[in-house]
């Protein structure tokens, strides 16, 4: 776990069973726009993150269920939501 943590240094450990990472935006359109793209690619990779949004503010905590912690799968999907942050 330590060495794909250092792949995603933008989140947090939530206890020792999920990750979660907060965005701040600038208004309510940019936030909702990566929500709405995670949710896109969250539906795809069969894979949904908690999401949280508000004016200026998204935020995602994942982990896996039938773990009931963390999974290659959550760094995986951290990672690609870091990506579109990016765009």
């Amino acid at each position: 776990m330590a060495e794909l943590r250092k792949q995603i240094p933008g989140w947090a450990l939530d206890g020792d069973r999920a990750l979660r990472r907060e965005f701040a935006f600038d208004d309510f359109n940019g936030a909702f726009g990566l929500v709405a793209r995670v949710a896109l690619l969250a539906e795809a990779e069969s894979h949904h993150p908690e999401i949280e949004l508000e004016w200026g503010r998204a935020a995602f905590r994942t982990w896996t269920h039938t773990v009931s912690g963390l999974s290659r799968n959550d760094f995986i999907l951290a990672a690609k939501i870091d990506l579109l942050a990016e765009s």
